[in-house]
């Protein structure tokens, strides 16, 4: 969408697609009342529901419901809003939808002119754009809100919840103010060079800067784990056929979602699900077996590994399945370990020795063949050894049990904190030089001011000059 045209009115049904008990058509815009009254025949009040039937061009009912009229500013958008709460089936909703964009372009009787002139659909997301644009909600609760709605377990539903009310970018506007009043200082210092009184000494600027830092680290550590309750952790299980890998996908699941036979090769693609492990979800992906090249048997598995080893390069973590049955054959034992010199650097590898129930050799005693890393048995068949790979993972992903406050975060959101932690590192290194050039202490902190403003959309450089001259007496 333009920006230009973002003042235009729009409508959209805003329940999901679909027969349900209540629908909703919404409209946003100004002056609201005229459409209210073509569709209602009445005046609404305002926050106020009103039952009544929505009406036609020739005055029939096109269903009975309720209407909700907000007048801005205080409404989601900052905007007037209608709301029409009619039956849930989607040929009323697409009726009341296109009866509102016919009655935008009749002529009122009240005031003679069109009910509401450059009625329009709505664009894809385009009621919250309008709640950020005036000021109703920041960036990061803007996200929050689809977050929520995408949530794929209570804890990030919860955590998104906290994120809308403001929880994450409170902590922001904390650090961000902190930031605001270092540069004051620093730029003052800039201004003001043949003044005799050290600003930053007698401000302590040195140790504000160290307690922000400190400050940044922590909000840091938490938008990791918010972020981790929002993308959750791509594993994907691989090994060579009949390693047990779907029956673990099973095991994990806690239902039948892949075939297992005894017939090696049996799972020729991937198969995924997404499970949690307190509130963190896992996108587990069970692969096609691996074998050498000139062992693949047609070209459909040969595809098949190919999309294998396209997943382990994309994965977060790889559970490199072992049959403790077939340790002790040299063939099976070559080819695990060509397989584990072809695994990606930088992948987490989790080498797990299934079969434990068979009574077969421990991983332990071939321990000293396999490459280094965690390593664990277990049976996909009884369950023993579950509960650690659980730990394990959540260990990889860097888990920590989730407290009461946690916020869903973004990777951009955990980027752009990075970037800010960086430039006050640099902001340090100058501050602890005797001689330390200021404008370039000044320019990391204005760098991490600008990194914290990308989280919530806030700040531009005429808000920094408004809150310097509000706060310093510059002719003094």
């Amino acid at each position: 969408m333009s920006w230009g045209d973002r003042n235009a009115p729009i409508v959209a049904v805003a329940t999901a697609t679909g027969r349900g008990a209540v629908g909703i058509v919404r409209v946003s815009g100004k002056g609201l009342m005229p459409l209210a009254r073509a569709l209602c025949g009445r005046d609404l009040q305002p926050r106020l529901a009103t039952y009544g039937p929505f009406k036609d061009a020739q005055g029939e009912a096109l269903d009975q419901g309720l209407a909700l009229y907000f007048p801005g500013p205080h409404s989601f958008t900052g905007e007037d809003v209608l709301e029409l709460q009619g039956h849930g089936g989607p040929v009323v909703m697409q009726l009341l939808l296109a009866r509102c964009l016919a009655a935008a372009q009749e002529v009122d009787p009240v005031t003679g002119r069109p009910v509401l002139a450059g009625l329009r659909l709505a664009e894809p997301g385009e009621f919250t754009q309008r709640a950020f644009l005036n000021d109703k909600i920041d960036l990061a609760q803007a996200e929050a809100i689809a977050d929520l709605i995408d949530a794929s377990t209570e804890a990030a539903a919860r955590s998104a919840t906290r994120s809308l009310g403001g929880v994450f970018s409170k902590l922001i506007e904390t650090l961000r103010d902190q930031l605001i009043n270092l540069r004051m200082l620093v730029e003052a210092t800039l201004d003001f060079p043949e003044e005799e009184i050290d600003f930053l000494e007698k401000a302590n600027a040195r140790g504000k800067l160290d307690a922000l830092a400190d400050t940044l680290d922590g909000v840091l550590s938490q938008a990791r784990q918010g972020a981790l309750l929002r993308e959750g952790l791509q594993v994907v299980l691989a090994g060579q056929p009949n390693a047990g890998k779907s029956s673990l996908l099973n095991a994990l699941a806690g239902a039948e979602l892949a075939i297992v036979t005894p017939i090696a090769g049996t799972t020729r693609d991937k198969v995924s699900e997404t499970i949690q492990i307190e509130g963190v979800p896992l996108h587990v992906i069970d692969t096609a077996g691996l074998r050498a090249d000139q062992d693949a048997s047609d070209e459909v598995e040969r595809i098949g590994m190919a999309r294998s080893w396209e997943a382990i390069a994309q994965a977060d973590a790889v559970l490199f399945l072992h049959d403790l049955t077939r340790l002790n054959e040299a063939a099976y034992a070559e080819l695990d370990a060509a397989i584990a010199l072809r695994l990606p650097e930088g992948v987490p590898v989790v080498h797990v020795f299934n079969k434990a129930d068979a009574g077969a050799l421990r991983p332990e005693v071939a321990a000293a063949a396999q490459p280094t890393g965690p390593q664990l048995a277990l049976s996909a068949k009884t369950g023993e050894g579950l509960q650690a790979l659980r730990h394990t993972l959540l260990e990889i992903a860097g888990w920590q049990a989730a407290p009461e406050g946690v916020f869903i975060a973004r990777q951009r959101h955990v980027q752009a904190l990075r970037e800010a932690r960086e430039h006050l590192q640099g902001a340090q290194a100058h501050a602890a030089l005797s001689d330390g050039a200021l404008d370039l202490l000044a320019e990391e902190l204005r760098l991490a001011h600008n990194a914290l403003g990308r989280i919530t959309g806030a700040f531009s450089a005429d808000d920094l000059l408004g809150e310097i001259f509000t706060r310093f007496c510059i002719g003094k």
